[in-house]
């Protein structure tokens, strides 16, 4: 076999690897969380995205704005519309969040985020990376939440997934070393995955909830989700009045199916990719990835979302108003509560219950077959 020369392999892996360095000590010197009931205004950055991205964003943005009236009345919240994180733009900048909508996002201190498109091969688009990682890694959004509940099922389950390291990190930066071989990496560090135990084990402490789940496949991934599973597993120690098990990312795919054993979890903590697959498995339980929030939490920001894509094709249909906003306004539930306005939250929880489980005398089908998500919004602010 022909001697390969490897020095530009070399280089490439070292500047990953300081630039993870400089990362981990940037980290250590995060700034705190505001007290967002002092805040004068709380700044809520509206961002809608691409595809159905504006359409259910913006359908939320009408709930919240009814929600919160008094509040903005008074000054006390202040909404800000930020532009250009579609598709067109950030392809004609060649970012992934340009340079002037990442300034505006930092001045905001939560962040309600419509889906926005990602570049696939093959598909038109130059290869940027995904708004939504680089958002998490710009803003420094450790932990990505979503809750999953169905009662009736006994099904009660809050994933927490690693949100800025994992496969994920440096996704985008992989090496092609010939015709023959392409490497992708993988990155864990200490800092990292403690603080995103150490909110798991305090949200479960909070709630109440008895058993916290961290799933990897260290058993074969020994080094990044062997050091994941025995952080976890050393601040699980201290706190001993929750359970914690392990368990590897194929097998617990499989027992959120079997119906005896589902109904013991609770919290589970996953490194990022895994995460990400497994919460999209939970949320068909609930009524598929339409139904589920999602919140992005670091220290001083914070971004609620969707957790399904753009939808480019029901835009290209012309079914882009069929769109389901279940996702956004579960979203907007987590964003209420963390910034303190909870009674607001379990307002907008409930009539979402109803309208999504109980009543349903409204039905979002993404088709004519079922409403507008305008008419959805609107039914939901009737029960509110």
């Amino acid at each position: 076999m022909e001697e390969l020369d490897l020095t530009f392999a070399k280089e490439h892996f070292e500047k990953l690897v300081r630039g993870q360095l400089a990362r981990v000590e940037a980290m250590k010197n995060s700034e705190a969380a505001p007290d967002y009931q002092n805040l004068r205004p709380l700044i809520i950055g509206i961002c809608g995205g691409d595809g159905i991205g504006p359409i259910i964003c913006g359908e939320t943005v009408r709930v919240l704005k009814h929600l919160l009236a008094p509040y903005e009345k008074e000054g006390r919240v202040e909404y800000r519309n930020i532009e250009g994180l579609t598709i067109e733009n950030r392809a004609a900048q060649l970012k992934a969040i340009p340079d002037d909508v990442l300034e505006e996002l930092k001045k905001c201190h939560v962040i309600l985020k419509g889906p926005t498109t990602t570049p696939q091969a093959g598909d038109g688009w130059p290869n940027i990376e995904s708004a939504n990682v680089a958002m998490r890694k710009a803003l420094d959004l450790f932990a990505n939440v979503r809750p999953v509940k169905v009662p009736e099922k006994g099904i009660d389950w809050t994933f927490f997934r690693e949100n800025t390291e994992g496969a994920y990190a440096v996704g985008s930066q992989g090496i092609g070393i010939n015709d023959d071989l392409a490497i992708d990496f993988t990155v864990t560090t200490t800092g990292g995955t403690e603080r995103l135990a150490r909110l798991a084990y305090e949200f479960a402490r909070n709630n109440k909830k008895d058993r916290v789940s961290i799933v990897t496949k260290a058993n074969v991934i020994k080094t990044t989700d062997g050091r994941f599973l025995n952080i976890c597993k050393n601040i699980g120690k201290e706190y001993s009045e929750i359970t914690t098990d392990e368990w590897y990312i194929d097998i617990v795919t499989a027992k959120l199916v079997d119906e005896k054993r589902r109904t013991a979890f609770r919290v589970f903590i996953l490194p990022n990719l895994y995460g990400d697959i497994l919460t999209d498995e939970a949320a068909e339980f609930q009524g598929g990835v339409g139904t589920a929030g999602s919140a992005n939490i670091g220290n001083r920001y914070a971004m609620f979302e969707a957790i399904h894509g753009s939808a480019p094709r029901m835009i290209a249909e012309g079914r882009g108003q069929y769109a389901d906003p279940c996702s956004m306004l579960r979203a907007a539930v987590m964003l209420l509560n963390h910034v303190g306005f909870h009674a607001e939250a379990d307002r907008l929880e409930r009539a979402l219950d109803i309208c999504m489980f109980e009543e349903k005398r409204l039905t979002v089908t993404g088709r004519s077959t079922g409403c507008t998500a305008r008419e959805f919004a609107d039914y939901v602010m009737e029960k509110l």
